[in-house]
């Protein structure tokens, strides 16, 4: 598990590591050439890994560089509707950001039948030529409202977010929460078997995340419209975290197992959701571009050591599983991240919990 588990990480920070210089690097090529450049990353990343043998071929491929494709793809594609929408601008970010929501559902049960029928190196490619086609999609269709503000080399990396606190407590949320939030569909599946429970229930639970984050992402974000972004911010952060204490940290059998997985996916959803929903209003549309390289690439470090430490936790090798370790260092994690996102809403409207903000 540990030697699997750098792969995941791998491409977890990979995936946001063109966060400090996207500023520079979408100035100076535009969303269209990131874009093609992800369709090419990610459709070479996924077809090379079908014809690797060992486990460092596929830390080059489906980590590296297949995480950069994500990197390139990911930052137009969620500063885009963050500049178009005001009114409803937790909507629309729920709404792009629930596309992962979809994928993970229905790609899972498509790589599970090509699995089961071609093998796991026709599912990589079938999967890389899905990824041809949206990503190609995407490249057509996703454009920024304004053209991108000039931006020097020497000034890519731009610290000025750090100067507004607000800020710094958001990217404080994203460093914490991302040792935390992917342990559960990292290491749901596995204790599941951990359980002797149906093999149907831990094949099944990744989509089961996803279908409910598409509903937490949606949600979340409708409904910070009407109570206030950074009020749903801290509900979903911090609610993120119990569930693991309260749910996970006791299931023994099917039924909880269910039901963690079913308010992990909602709360969840809506973590990834509103904290980039509630940095335009705390940095201002004019630093989103800059401001969200750096909210994300507070992912790097969590994305990379997340997984592995919570496998040196679980420690199966051993023949007695620990899961327990795992599930509080990730409870606890989130919620101190929930009280962080607590102190950005007092920061913006006070001590009152019925103020909108």
């Amino acid at each position: 598990m540990n030697a699997l588990s750098w792969i995941g990480s791998l491409w977890l920070a990979m995936a946001v590591i063109l966060g400090p210089v996207y500023g520079y690097v979408v100035y100076k090529v535009g969303y269209r050439w990131l874009l093609i450049a992800a369709v090419l990353c990610n459709t070479l990343a996924l077809m090379m890994a079908s014809i690797s043998n060992e486990i460092w071929q596929l830390m080059i491929t489906q980590g590296f560089l297949a995480g950069f494709g994500a990197s390139l793809a990911w930052f137009p594609c969620i500063s885009a509707p963050q500049q178009y929408f005001k009114k409803r601008r937790g909507m629309a970010v729920g709404i792009a950001i629930s596309g992962s929501g979809f994928g993970g559902l229905v790609m899972s049960n498509i790589v599970e039948a090509i699995n089961s029928t071609l093998g796991i190196r026709w599912s990589l490619r079938v999967v890389g030529f899905i990824n041809l086609a949206l990503l190609s999609f995407a490249a057509c269709v996703v454009r920024p409202l304004n053209p991108p503000p000039a931006c020097k080399l020497s000034q890519s990396i731009n610290l000025k977010p750090f100067r507004n606190v607000q800020f710094c407590l958001l990217f404080g949320i994203q460093f914490i929460g991302n040792f935390a939030f992917n342990v559960p569909s990292s290491y749901l599946p596995s204790y599941a078997s951990y359980l002797h429970l149906d093999p149907w229930i831990g094949s099944n639970l990744s989509a089961i995340l996803s279908g409910l984050m598409i509903v937490g992402k949606i949600g979340s974000g409708t409904l910070s419209d009407y109570i206030g972004r950074a009020n749903t911010c801290t509900i979903c952060v911090a609610m993120t975290g119990v569930m693991c204490l309260a749910l996970w940290l006791p299931a023994t059998n099917a039924a909880a197992i269910w039901a963690f997985a079913a308010s992990f996916g909602l709360f969840g959803g809506g973590y990834m959701v509103m904290v980039p929903a509630v940095l335009v209003q705390c940095v201002g549309i004019q630093d989103v571009e800059a401001s969200n390289g750096l909210l994300f690439f507070a992912w790097f470090f969590g994305g990379l050591f997340g997984s592995p430490i919570c496998a040196a936790l679980i420690n199966s090798d051993s023949g007695n599983p620990t899961y327990s370790h795992a599930i509080i260092f990730a409870g606890v994690l989130m919620i101190f991240a929930g009280g962080l996102a607590w102190t950005v809403r007092v920061l913006r409207a006070g001590w009152n919990p019925l103020i909108k903000a």
